[in-house]
Protein backbone atom coordinates (compact mmCIF):
# COMPACT_ATOMS: atom_id res chain seq x y z
CA UNK A 1 0.00 0.00 0.00
CA UNK A 2 1.71 3.45 -1.04
CA UNK A 3 0.18 6.95 -1.50
CA UNK A 4 -0.42 9.40 1.33
CA UNK A 5 -3.55 10.08 3.07
CA UNK A 6 -5.24 13.62 3.86
CA UNK A 7 -6.73 14.27 7.04
CA UNK A 8 -8.82 17.99 7.27
CA UNK A 9 -10.00 19.36 10.22
CA UNK A 10 -12.90 21.76 10.03
CA UNK A 11 -12.41 23.12 13.85
CA UNK A 12 -13.76 26.21 15.69
CA UNK A 13 -10.84 28.12 14.88
CA UNK A 14 -9.51 27.32 11.84
CA UNK A 15 -8.97 24.46 9.22
CA UNK A 16 -5.85 21.96 9.26
CA UNK A 17 -4.75 19.93 7.19
CA UNK A 18 -2.36 16.60 7.71
CA UNK A 19 -1.34 14.38 5.45
CA UNK A 20 0.27 10.58 6.61
CA UNK A 21 2.27 7.63 4.98
CA UNK A 22 1.06 4.34 4.92
CA UNK A 23 2.75 3.41 8.28
CA UNK A 24 0.89 6.70 10.08
CA UNK A 25 3.61 8.84 9.93
CA UNK A 26 3.09 12.53 9.77
CA UNK A 27 4.21 13.83 6.76
CA UNK A 28 3.45 17.36 7.23
CA UNK A 29 0.69 19.67 8.74
CA UNK A 30 -0.79 23.14 7.32
CA UNK A 31 -3.61 25.09 9.24
CA UNK A 32 -5.00 28.42 7.72
CA UNK A 33 -7.31 30.31 10.04
CA UNK A 34 -11.13 31.11 10.21
CA UNK A 35 -12.85 34.33 11.04
CA UNK A 36 -15.45 34.31 14.05
CA UNK A 37 -18.83 33.22 13.54
CA UNK A 38 -21.64 36.33 13.27
CA UNK A 39 -23.22 36.33 16.86
CA UNK A 40 -27.11 37.51 17.64
CA UNK A 41 -27.86 36.33 20.96
CA UNK A 42 -28.11 32.82 20.78
CA UNK A 43 -27.89 32.32 16.75
CA UNK A 44 -24.23 31.77 15.84
CA UNK A 45 -23.55 31.27 12.05
CA UNK A 46 -21.12 31.61 9.37
CA UNK A 47 -20.82 31.69 6.00
CA UNK A 48 -19.84 28.18 4.58
CA UNK A 49 -18.06 29.82 1.42
CA UNK A 50 -15.38 30.78 4.36
CA UNK A 51 -15.03 26.68 5.53
CA UNK A 52 -14.11 26.27 1.93
CA UNK A 53 -11.77 28.58 1.04
CA UNK A 54 -10.18 28.21 4.24
CA UNK A 55 -9.69 24.33 4.01
CA UNK A 56 -8.72 24.72 0.09
CA UNK A 57 -6.19 27.33 1.08
CA UNK A 58 -5.03 24.61 3.97
CA UNK A 59 -4.30 22.06 0.89
CA UNK A 60 -2.49 24.44 -1.18
CA UNK A 61 -0.46 25.11 1.83
CA UNK A 62 0.10 21.91 2.87
CA UNK A 63 1.20 21.37 -1.20
CA UNK A 64 4.11 23.86 -0.18
CA UNK A 65 6.60 21.06 1.68
CA UNK A 66 3.91 17.59 0.89
CA UNK A 67 3.39 15.88 -2.58
CA UNK A 68 -0.41 15.90 -3.27
CA UNK A 69 -0.10 14.30 -6.74
CA UNK A 70 0.71 10.92 -4.22
CA UNK A 71 -2.57 11.36 -2.32
CA UNK A 72 -4.72 7.99 -2.13
CA UNK A 73 -7.81 9.16 -0.09
CA UNK A 74 -9.24 12.04 1.88
CA UNK A 75 -11.25 12.68 5.14
CA UNK A 76 -12.71 15.38 6.67
CA UNK A 77 -13.84 15.85 10.02
CA UNK A 78 -15.98 18.84 11.30
CA UNK A 79 -17.89 20.44 14.08
CA UNK A 80 -20.40 18.44 15.74
CA UNK A 81 -23.79 20.08 14.96
CA UNK A 82 -23.34 22.18 12.50
CA UNK A 83 -25.33 22.06 9.91
CA UNK A 84 -27.13 23.97 6.51
CA UNK A 85 -29.27 23.56 3.59
CA UNK A 86 -27.82 22.67 0.20
CA UNK A 87 -29.42 22.55 -3.35
CA UNK A 88 -28.77 19.70 -5.86
CA UNK A 89 -25.54 21.10 -6.99
CA UNK A 90 -23.77 21.63 -3.06
CA UNK A 91 -24.60 25.46 -2.93
CA UNK A 92 -25.35 26.88 -0.16
CA UNK A 93 -29.28 27.59 0.73
CA UNK A 94 -28.71 28.91 4.53
CA UNK A 95 -26.08 29.64 6.74
CA UNK A 96 -24.34 27.34 8.44
CA UNK A 97 -25.45 27.05 12.04
CA UNK A 98 -22.69 26.66 14.38
CA UNK A 99 -22.16 23.73 16.70
CA UNK A 100 -23.16 26.26 19.75
CA UNK A 101 -25.94 27.83 18.08
CA UNK A 102 -28.92 27.49 20.10
CA UNK A 103 -31.74 29.52 18.69
CA UNK A 104 -34.43 26.37 17.82
CA UNK A 105 -35.41 26.16 21.23
CA UNK A 106 -38.95 25.48 20.37
CA UNK A 107 -37.85 23.01 17.50
CA UNK A 108 -35.63 21.24 20.40
CA UNK A 109 -38.88 21.12 22.75
CA UNK A 110 -40.91 19.39 19.55
CA UNK A 111 -38.34 16.91 19.73
CA UNK A 112 -38.23 16.06 23.12
CA UNK A 113 -42.00 15.49 23.08
CA UNK A 114 -40.81 12.58 20.84
CA UNK A 115 -37.31 11.54 20.73
CA UNK A 116 -35.83 8.86 22.71
CA UNK A 117 -34.11 9.56 25.53
CA UNK A 118 -31.02 7.87 24.37
CA UNK A 119 -31.03 9.66 21.21
CA UNK A 120 -28.39 12.41 20.55
CA UNK A 121 -30.55 15.02 18.72
CA UNK A 122 -32.03 16.13 22.12
CA UNK A 123 -30.91 20.25 22.73
CA UNK A 124 -31.80 23.17 20.69
CA UNK A 125 -27.95 23.38 19.33
CA UNK A 126 -28.58 19.62 18.09
CA UNK A 127 -28.79 19.49 14.06
CA UNK A 128 -32.16 17.87 14.30
CA UNK A 129 -33.48 21.21 15.78
CA UNK A 130 -31.54 22.91 13.30
CA UNK A 131 -32.73 21.40 10.36
CA UNK A 132 -36.52 21.77 11.83
CA UNK A 133 -35.87 25.56 12.09
CA UNK A 134 -34.39 25.88 8.48
CA UNK A 135 -37.48 24.22 7.29
CA UNK A 136 -40.10 26.24 9.00
CA UNK A 137 -37.61 29.67 7.39
CA UNK A 138 -37.06 31.10 3.72
CA UNK A 139 -34.33 28.76 3.28
CA UNK A 140 -35.97 25.59 2.34
CA UNK A 141 -37.07 26.80 -1.30
CA UNK A 142 -34.60 24.85 -3.61
CA UNK A 143 -32.92 22.88 -0.46
CA UNK A 144 -31.98 19.40 -1.62
CA UNK A 145 -29.73 18.03 1.31
CA UNK A 146 -29.26 18.61 4.53
CA UNK A 147 -25.20 18.11 5.09
CA UNK A 148 -23.17 19.05 8.53
CA UNK A 149 -20.36 20.89 7.89
CA UNK A 150 -17.77 18.08 7.27
CA UNK A 151 -19.91 16.79 4.60
CA UNK A 152 -20.33 19.99 2.78
CA UNK A 153 -16.53 20.47 2.62
CA UNK A 154 -16.25 16.33 1.52
CA UNK A 155 -18.99 17.03 -1.18
CA UNK A 156 -17.55 19.68 -2.86
CA UNK A 157 -14.21 17.90 -2.99
CA UNK A 158 -16.26 15.33 -4.80
CA UNK A 159 -19.19 17.37 -6.47
CA UNK A 160 -21.17 14.76 -4.89
CA UNK A 161 -23.19 16.03 -2.33
CA UNK A 162 -25.89 14.18 0.23
CA UNK A 163 -24.04 12.07 1.90
CA UNK A 164 -23.00 11.97 5.71
CA UNK A 165 -21.42 9.23 8.32
CA UNK A 166 -22.28 7.90 11.07
CA UNK A 167 -20.66 10.22 14.02
CA UNK A 168 -22.33 13.41 12.20
CA UNK A 169 -25.59 12.15 11.79
CA UNK A 170 -26.19 11.27 15.65
CA UNK A 171 -26.87 14.76 16.34
CA UNK A 172 -29.42 14.82 13.36
CA UNK A 173 -31.46 12.06 14.65
CA UNK A 174 -29.66 9.11 12.67
CA UNK A 175 -30.11 5.83 15.15
CA UNK A 176 -26.99 3.95 15.35
CA UNK A 177 -27.63 0.58 16.72
CA UNK A 178 -30.24 0.16 13.81
CA UNK A 179 -27.92 2.01 11.80
CA UNK A 180 -31.43 3.47 9.87
CA UNK A 181 -33.32 7.12 10.17
CA UNK A 182 -36.30 6.43 13.33
CA UNK A 183 -40.03 6.72 12.01
CA UNK A 184 -39.86 9.14 14.87
CA UNK A 185 -38.56 11.79 13.18
CA UNK A 186 -41.81 12.11 10.40
CA UNK A 187 -43.93 12.34 13.88
CA UNK A 188 -42.15 16.06 13.63
CA UNK A 189 -42.71 16.62 9.73
CA UNK A 190 -38.82 16.00 8.85
CA UNK A 191 -38.49 16.10 5.29
CA UNK A 192 -37.01 12.60 4.43
CA UNK A 193 -35.78 13.61 1.20
CA UNK A 194 -33.58 15.78 3.14
CA UNK A 195 -31.80 13.87 5.16
CA UNK A 196 -28.14 12.86 3.60
CA UNK A 197 -27.39 8.70 3.09
CA UNK A 198 -25.31 7.73 5.48
CA UNK A 199 -21.87 5.82 5.62
CA UNK A 200 -19.58 4.25 7.99
CA UNK A 201 -16.53 6.76 8.68
CA UNK A 202 -14.03 6.49 6.64
CA UNK A 203 -16.01 4.47 3.28
CA UNK A 204 -15.08 5.97 -0.15
CA UNK A 205 -18.03 7.30 -1.94
CA UNK A 206 -16.58 9.28 -4.94
CA UNK A 207 -13.73 10.28 -6.51
CA UNK A 208 -12.31 13.86 -6.55
CA UNK A 209 -14.06 16.11 -9.15
CA UNK A 210 -11.15 16.39 -11.79
CA UNK A 211 -11.75 19.95 -11.92
CA UNK A 212 -11.03 21.17 -8.43
CA UNK A 213 -8.24 18.22 -7.85
CA UNK A 214 -6.44 20.52 -10.68
CA UNK A 215 -6.74 23.57 -8.78
CA UNK A 216 -5.33 22.01 -5.43
CA UNK A 217 -2.62 19.58 -6.87
CA UNK A 218 -4.54 16.40 -6.13
CA UNK A 219 -5.05 13.29 -8.01
CA UNK A 220 -8.45 13.04 -9.44
CA UNK A 221 -7.85 9.74 -8.74
CA UNK A 222 -7.73 10.13 -5.24
CA UNK A 223 -10.99 8.47 -3.02
CA UNK A 224 -13.04 11.18 -0.98
CA UNK A 225 -14.37 9.35 1.91
CA UNK A 226 -17.13 9.40 4.94
CA UNK A 227 -16.12 11.66 7.46
CA UNK A 228 -16.30 11.98 11.29
CA UNK A 229 -16.80 14.59 13.98
CA UNK A 230 -13.57 16.61 14.95
CA UNK A 231 -14.05 15.42 18.64
CA UNK A 232 -14.24 11.40 17.19
CA UNK A 233 -11.50 12.50 15.47
CA UNK A 234 -9.36 13.63 17.95
CA UNK A 235 -9.70 10.24 19.57
CA UNK A 236 -8.83 8.46 16.45
CA UNK A 237 -5.38 10.37 16.72
CA UNK A 238 -4.69 9.16 19.93
CA UNK A 239 -4.38 5.72 18.50
CA UNK A 240 -6.78 4.06 21.11
CA UNK A 241 -7.49 0.84 18.97
CA UNK A 242 -9.02 -1.66 21.72
CA UNK A 243 -11.93 -2.43 24.28
CA UNK A 244 -11.01 -0.66 27.39
CA UNK A 245 -9.03 1.75 26.03
CA UNK A 246 -9.82 5.26 27.06
CA UNK A 247 -8.93 8.99 26.43
CA UNK A 248 -9.67 11.38 29.50
CA UNK A 249 -9.63 15.15 28.21
CA UNK A 250 -8.39 17.28 31.04
CA UNK A 251 -9.55 20.73 30.10
CA UNK A 252 -11.99 23.30 31.31
CA UNK A 253 -14.03 20.50 32.24
CA UNK A 254 -13.47 16.47 32.45
CA UNK A 255 -14.36 14.55 29.61
CA UNK A 256 -13.95 10.34 29.96
CA UNK A 257 -14.33 8.64 26.74
CA UNK A 258 -13.88 4.70 26.12
CA UNK A 259 -13.87 1.93 23.69
CA UNK A 260 -16.45 -0.43 24.08
CA UNK A 261 -18.34 -3.38 22.02
CA UNK A 262 -22.14 -2.19 22.53
CA UNK A 263 -23.68 1.13 22.56
CA UNK A 264 -23.91 3.02 26.41
CA UNK A 265 -26.51 5.57 26.87
CA UNK A 266 -27.86 7.11 29.91
CA UNK A 267 -29.23 9.90 28.81
CA UNK A 268 -30.20 11.50 33.12
CA UNK A 269 -26.22 11.45 32.81
CA UNK A 270 -25.68 13.03 29.37
CA UNK A 271 -23.91 8.98 28.73
CA UNK A 272 -23.94 8.44 24.42
CA UNK A 273 -21.94 6.38 21.86
CA UNK A 274 -20.50 7.22 19.01
CA UNK A 275 -20.79 4.15 16.43
CA UNK A 276 -17.19 3.42 15.29
CA UNK A 277 -17.67 0.69 12.98
CA UNK A 278 -17.91 -2.45 14.90
CA UNK A 279 -17.43 -0.97 18.12
CA UNK A 280 -18.84 1.89 20.22
CA UNK A 281 -16.89 5.06 21.58
CA UNK A 282 -19.09 5.52 24.89
CA UNK A 283 -18.37 9.43 26.61
CA UNK A 284 -19.19 11.22 29.53
CA UNK A 285 -18.37 15.16 31.31
CA UNK A 286 -17.67 15.90 34.45
CA UNK A 287 -18.35 19.72 35.60
CA UNK A 288 -15.10 19.03 37.76
CA UNK A 289 -11.52 20.11 35.84
CA UNK A 290 -9.67 22.59 35.23
CA UNK A 291 -12.22 25.13 35.96
CA UNK A 292 -12.55 24.11 39.56
CA UNK A 293 -9.16 24.58 39.93
CA UNK A 294 -9.02 28.22 38.93
CA UNK A 295 -11.23 28.64 41.73
CA UNK A 296 -8.64 28.45 44.28
CA UNK A 297 -5.30 29.01 41.92
CA UNK A 298 -4.08 30.98 39.25
CA UNK A 299 -2.82 28.82 36.55
CA UNK A 300 0.96 30.88 37.56
CA UNK A 301 0.52 29.40 41.22
CA UNK A 302 -0.22 25.81 40.12
CA UNK A 303 2.88 25.63 38.43
CA UNK A 304 4.68 27.26 41.10
CA UNK A 305 3.36 24.40 43.41
CA UNK A 306 3.50 21.58 41.21
CA UNK A 307 7.28 20.58 41.83
CA UNK A 308 6.26 20.37 45.53
CA UNK A 309 3.61 17.84 45.20
CA UNK A 310 3.97 14.32 46.42
CA UNK A 311 2.46 12.10 44.34
CA UNK A 312 3.32 9.13 46.03
CA UNK A 313 2.08 10.57 49.62
CA UNK A 314 -1.63 10.55 49.37
CA UNK A 315 -3.08 13.28 51.44
CA UNK A 316 -6.41 11.45 52.22
CA UNK A 317 -8.49 14.66 51.88
CA UNK A 318 -11.70 13.56 50.37
CA UNK A 319 -12.50 16.08 47.79
CA UNK A 320 -14.77 16.73 45.02
CA UNK A 321 -14.29 19.81 43.14
CA UNK A 322 -16.18 21.88 40.87
CA UNK A 323 -16.54 25.37 39.56
CA UNK A 324 -20.40 25.74 40.79
CA UNK A 325 -23.13 23.48 42.36
CA UNK A 326 -24.23 20.95 39.77
CA UNK A 327 -22.96 17.77 38.33
CA UNK A 328 -24.50 15.27 35.50
CA UNK A 329 -21.51 12.47 35.43
CA UNK A 330 -20.66 10.56 37.01
CA UNK A 331 -22.95 11.65 39.35
CA UNK A 332 -26.28 13.20 38.11
CA UNK A 333 -27.70 15.88 40.93
CA UNK A 334 -28.06 19.59 39.64
CA UNK A 335 -27.65 20.55 42.85
CA UNK A 336 -24.58 19.04 44.09
CA UNK A 337 -22.21 21.28 45.72
CA UNK A 338 -18.29 20.98 45.74
CA UNK A 339 -16.78 19.22 48.45
CA UNK A 340 -13.38 21.55 49.14
CA UNK A 341 -12.86 21.10 53.09
CA UNK A 342 -11.21 20.54 55.40
CA UNK A 343 -8.87 22.97 53.48
CA UNK A 344 -5.10 21.90 55.20
CA UNK A 345 -3.09 25.74 56.07
CA UNK A 346 -0.52 24.49 53.34
CA UNK A 347 -1.32 25.38 49.86
CA UNK A 348 0.58 22.67 48.66
CA UNK A 349 -1.42 20.06 50.43
CA UNK A 350 -4.49 21.76 49.57
CA UNK A 351 -3.42 21.89 45.72
CA UNK A 352 -2.93 17.86 45.83
CA UNK A 353 -5.82 17.06 47.65
CA UNK A 354 -7.60 18.90 44.69
CA UNK A 355 -5.67 17.13 42.11
CA UNK A 356 -6.54 13.97 43.66
CA UNK A 357 -9.94 14.51 44.05
CA UNK A 358 -10.41 15.26 39.93
CA UNK A 359 -8.40 12.10 40.05
CA UNK A 360 -11.12 10.37 41.81
CA UNK A 361 -14.02 11.80 39.65
CA UNK A 362 -12.24 10.40 36.60
CA UNK A 363 -12.12 7.13 38.07
CA UNK A 364 -15.35 7.01 39.74
CA UNK A 365 -16.53 8.05 35.90
CA UNK A 366 -14.84 4.96 34.60
CA UNK A 367 -16.24 2.71 37.32
CA UNK A 368 -19.89 4.78 36.39
CA UNK A 369 -19.44 3.39 32.81
CA UNK A 370 -18.31 0.10 33.57
CA UNK A 371 -21.69 -0.26 35.29
CA UNK A 372 -23.61 1.05 32.12
CA UNK A 373 -22.06 -2.10 30.50
CA UNK A 374 -18.35 -0.65 29.37
CA UNK A 375 -15.83 -2.97 28.76
CA UNK A 376 -12.60 -3.71 32.03
CA UNK A 377 -11.02 -0.29 31.68
CA UNK A 378 -6.86 -1.34 30.37
CA UNK A 379 -5.36 1.89 30.01
CA UNK A 380 -5.93 5.79 29.60
CA UNK A 381 -4.21 7.97 27.37
CA UNK A 382 -4.36 11.99 28.42
CA UNK A 383 -5.05 15.13 26.42
CA UNK A 384 -5.66 18.53 27.14
CA UNK A 385 -3.68 20.91 29.30
CA UNK A 386 -3.47 18.74 32.84
CA UNK A 387 -2.76 15.60 30.94
CA UNK A 388 0.82 17.12 30.72
CA UNK A 389 1.35 17.22 34.43
CA UNK A 390 3.82 14.54 35.07
CA UNK A 391 2.98 14.40 38.89
CA UNK A 392 -0.69 14.89 38.35
CA UNK A 393 0.01 11.57 35.83
CA UNK A 394 1.11 9.62 38.75
CA UNK A 395 -1.91 10.70 41.14
CA UNK A 396 -4.11 9.44 38.15
CA UNK A 397 -2.19 6.18 37.67
CA UNK A 398 -2.45 5.85 41.61
CA UNK A 399 -6.08 6.82 41.84
CA UNK A 400 -7.38 5.30 38.32
CA UNK A 401 -5.75 1.90 38.90
CA UNK A 402 -4.53 1.32 35.43
CA UNK A 403 -1.52 2.97 33.23
CA UNK A 404 -1.90 6.72 32.34
CA UNK A 405 0.18 8.00 29.82
CA UNK A 406 -0.13 11.18 27.72
CA UNK A 407 -1.35 11.16 23.77
CA UNK A 408 1.61 12.00 21.75
CA UNK A 409 -0.55 12.93 19.12
CA UNK A 410 -4.37 14.86 19.67
CA UNK A 411 -4.36 17.06 16.26
CA UNK A 412 -8.44 15.83 14.98
CA UNK A 413 -6.74 16.12 11.15
CA UNK A 414 -4.40 13.55 11.96
CA UNK A 415 -6.98 11.28 13.24
CA UNK A 416 -9.18 11.90 10.11
CA UNK A 417 -5.93 11.33 8.11
CA UNK A 418 -6.01 7.88 10.02
CA UNK A 419 -9.32 7.14 9.03
CA UNK A 420 -8.25 7.63 5.59
CA UNK A 421 -5.64 5.43 5.80
CA UNK A 422 -7.18 2.61 7.44
CA UNK A 423 -10.40 3.43 5.14
CA UNK A 424 -12.74 3.14 8.53
CA UNK A 425 -12.46 3.61 12.32
CA UNK A 426 -9.93 1.18 14.45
Amino acid sequence: MGGLYLGIDVGTGGVRACAIDPHGGIRGFASVALPAPRVDGSAIDQTPELWWQAATAAIRKLGETVALGDVTRIVVDGTSGTLLLVDAAGRPCSPGLMYNDARATREATRVAAVAPLESGAHGASSALAKLLYLQNDDYVGDARHAVHQADWIAGRLANHHGISDENNALKLGYDPVARAWPSWLEQLGVRDDLLPEVLVPGTPFSEMDPQIARSLGLPPTAQVAAGTTDGVAAFIATRADQPGDAVTSLGTTLVVKQLATQPIFAADQGVYSHRLGERWLAGGASNSGGAALLMHFTAAEMERLTPQLTPDQPTGLDYYPLPKPGERFPIADPALAARVTPRPAEDCRFFQGLLEGIASVEALAYRQLAQLGAPRLRRVIGIGGGAKNDAWIRIRHRVVGVPVSVAEQTEASYGAALLALNGGPP
